[in-house]
């Protein structure tokens, strides 16, 4: 377990998939009230643990269990590439913990356990406005394209956040 700005770390397990099921869940749920106004709603398998079993476990992915004083809080998932040109997958915090800089932290842990990274890339829902202000305002990410800009539910913005090393 690595300790950062007051959150710990380690690597995703198998064992966290039901720990973390239902903050994954009640995040992504949080986020569909907020910007459109149902109940719930997330990528397919989110529900169950299924998404997290397939992109947090995957082999290429990097994935880590975010904790605070010892209880479950988050995760974040990413890839790292030959090139330098690396992913965030996801992240995703408690949302009775959010608006307080945890997202934060988490970022700026990933920055700084992946150095060599040249450019961060990453993409978010486009009604998800909360996740925009997130990478644009508070991580310096850029957009650089928005696919299906006109349709609420399938518009998606691609950004990337090129690094100064």
């Amino acid at each position: 377990m690595e300790n950062f700005e007051g959150l710990s770390f380690r690597k995703f397990e198998e064992k966290d998939v039901d720990l973390f099921a239902q903050i994954f869940k009640k995040a992504f749920d949080r986020d569909t009230q907020i910007h459109l106004n149902e109940e719930e709603g997330g990528p397919p398998g989110y529900e169950n643990g299924d998404f997290l079993r397939e992109w947090y476990l995957k082999i290429n992915s990097n994935a880590f269990a975010v904790f605070k004083d010892g209880k479950p809080i988050g995760g974040i998932n990413i890839w790292i590439n030959q090139n330098n040109t690396n992913f965030l997958g996801n992240t995703f915090v408690d949302p009775d913990l959010q608006d307080k800089g945890i997202g934060l932290i988490i970022w700026k842990y990933i920055e700084s356990k992946f150095p060599e990274t040249k450019i961060w890339r990453t993409e978010t829902p486009g009604f998800s406005s909360r996740n925009h202000h997130f990478y644009v305002n508070k991580c310096g990410f850029k957009v650089f394209k928005i696919e299906n800009p006109k349709d609420k539910r399938e518009s998606n913005f691609l950004l990337e956040k090129v690094m100064n090393n």
